[in-house]
Order: structure tokens, then C-alpha cells, then sequence
């Protein structure tokens, strides 16, 4: 069966420790938030659950379960980690072909603590050499995102192959360590990027426009001023806010309890850009998106609670009903 999409990025093993107690305090002058243990004490944990995550990952599986024929392109380690990965990600139906496996080499693995509805993450990102697959396939869409501190090698391989393809339409999240390094070492590929999924606080970064609550409008313009044809962003509790070329357009959020919030911008995404790979309506697929996300974070995890194809339509009911709209602003 033809492919629709490559997710490119990162994949890991995630475990989910809930402990029996802890403490939180905070800061009154600052609002942050901290989650204490005793130093040296044994804690006793209640709770704990294995799970695949990775932003690449997240999203080959969400769009995967969306009815869109999608394949991870990742390097992992040939450890116990990675076959763990792979038979999780085979299991769900997403083409691994493109997935490259480095002998003596480890894959990449987080722990993350849930305490009251939000999570502390342990984060180990493996050293590893990510190599470009040697022939992708003829795909629509590739989905770009997260990936460890030697990306830019592989960022280079893929400028080079956009070129020889520029049927691809390129969808770009990029991760921490993108956002991190600096604009200069991402500018070109957002420059080639038709879809630029990022969050208000991102979006401030890569333009430099700061303070810009109430400003959404020039927000998404200085995004387009970097390349971009659709610029998706995403405000929590806020919702979302894009602009298509023509109109500007505002979604909101589904009003339900978060369990664990793990995985909320990966659902949004992946629900969004199945929508649009299926040629629905942009409005239509800030929905897909919206509710996605919603449905994820009533679980442990990024992936439990990521929709089936046949589930998107109860769902969307339940924003209807709940007066969750997409407008112009």
C-alpha cells in the first residue's frame, strides 16, 4: 500500500512512575512550581506503565490510527529498548522500513514522574549518528520533528531531497534542541516548511516578536515573513490560532479534566495534519486536532489515548455540543 506520509524524528521508551506521595510548593513571586522528594530516601511508587513516545513516533501512530498510511524515519539503537519500540510501532500498523538500527548503540529512553495532573521528565537522548535513508519513497507529506543535537547533518540530507521532490509538502514541529540551538541552524527549513506547527511561547522565539497576547494577527504574519505558507499555533487552555494565506482563523479547546498531559501537542498535530492529508477543510481540521489532543491527556502517555478514525466523529459531536467553534478574528 503507498505511503502518505513519513514522520521524521524521534522515537523512545517511555515509563510512567505515579508515586504514593510527594510535595509540591511554589513560588509566590515567580508562580513556579516544584515537586519535592527527601534526598536519599527510598519513594514508594503506586503505579507504573511502559510506553512508546518520541514526537515522531507519537505522530506516525496518531496519524496511523486516523487512516493515513504513515512510516517512521528514525535511528535507534539495537538494543532491548529499540526492539521494544519497533514491535510496539509494527503492532499499531506503522511501516518501519525506514527505521535504521546502529549496532552497540543505545535508544533513546525517558522517565517521567506524574504528580497532579502534570509530569517531570527524565529525558535520556542517545548519542547517536542519525543516517539518512538511502531511498525514501514517493510520499505526499513528511511530518519533521524532534530529533537529538546532531540533527543538522540529516537537516541537510533532507534540504537536498525537498529539492529533487518539491511535490513533498513539508509539516515542520521542531523539538528543544532545535529551538534551542538557534534560528540560523533551523531557518532553511522552516523557509521550505508549508505547515509550521509550533506554540505561542515558539513562535515568540524564531520571530523575536515578544509580549504577543492580543496580537495573534502579527504573530502569524511574522511567521509567514520566515517562509511559512500555514502557520499553526497553539496557546494551551487558548486554543489555536492559524492563518491560511486569506483568512485568519481561531479554534478553541474542548473543556475536560487533564489526566496527564503528556503528548497534547503530538495528538493536536497528528489529528490536525490527518484532516488536511484527507483534503478536509482547515477549519475541520483544527478540530481533529483539538479534540485529539483532548482525548489524549484523559490517559497515561502519549499514545493511549490518541483516536481512531471511527471514534473522530463522537468526538467532534462532543465539541459541537460543548460549543467549541472555529471562526475568523
Amino acid at each position: 500500500m503507498a505511503l502518505d506520509l513519513l514522520s521524521i524524528g524521534d522515537a523512545s521508551l517511555d515509563v510512567f512512575l505515579i508515586p504514593v506521595e510527594s510535595e509540591t510548593f511554589c513560588r509566590l513571586d515567580t508562580k513556579e512550581c516544584f515537586i519535592s522528594f527527601s534526598y536519599g530516601d527510598k519513594i514508594p511508587v503506586k503505579r507504573m506503565e511502559f510506553t512508546v513516545g518520541g514526537n515522531a513516533a507519537n505522530n506516525a501512530v496518531g496519524t496511523k490510527r486516523l487512516g493515513i498510511n504513515s512510516a517512521l524515519v528514525t535511528t535507534m539503537g539495537e538494543d532491548m529498548v529499540g526492539s521494544q519500540i519497533l514491535s510496539r510501532l509494527e503492532a499499531e500498523g506503522v511501516d518501519t522500513t525506514f527505521v535504521i538500527t546502529q549496532p552497540a548503540s543505545n535508544s533513546n529512553y525517558s522517565v517521567i514522574i506524574t504528580y497532579g495532573g502534570e509530569r517531570t521528565i527524565l529525558s535520556y537522548k542517545a548519542p547517536i549518528s542519525y543516517e539518512f535513508p538511502v531511498k525514501l519513497p514517493n510520499v505526499s507529506w513528511v511530518y519533521l520533528t524532534s530529533m537529538g543535537d546532531s540533527f543538522r547533518p540529516f537537516f541537510n540530507h533532507l534540504i537536498d531531497w525537498l529539492k529533487v521532490n518539491p511535490q513533498v509538502r513539508l509539516a515542520f514541529n521542531p523539538g528543544s534542541r532545535q529551538l534551542r540551538v538557534g534560528f540560523d541552524q533551523i531557518s532553511d527549513v522552516v523557509a521550505r516548511s508549508y505547515i509550521l506547527y509550533v506554540n505561542r511561547e515558539e513562535a515568540e522565539k524564531i520571530t523575536g516578536f515578544t509580549n504577543s497576547q492580543g496580537k495573534e494577527k502579527e504573530l502569524l504574519n511574522k511567521v509567514v515573513e520566515l517562509g511559512v505558507k500555514v502557520p499553526i499555533i497553539t496557546d494551551g487552555n487558548n486554543g489555536s490560532f492559524v492563518f491560511d494565506g486569506s483568512r485568519y482563523l481561531k479554534c478553541g479547546v474542548l473543556p475536560v479534566d487533564a489526566y496527564e498531559r503528556t503528548g497534547a501537542g503530538d495528538a493536536f498535530g497528528s489529528g490536525c495534519l490527518s484532516a488536511i492529508i484527507k483534503g478536509r477543510p482547515l477549519e475541520e481540521a483544527l478540530l481533529w486536532g483539538t479534540v485529539n489532543a483532548a482525548s489524549v491527556i484523559g490517559y497515561t502517555g502519549s499514545q493511549k489515548g490518541l483516536l481512531h478514525e471511527d471514534e473522530m466523529e463522537i468526538w467532534l459531536e462532543r465539541a459541537r455540543s460543548s460549543g467549541v467553534k472555529v471562526e475568523e478574528f
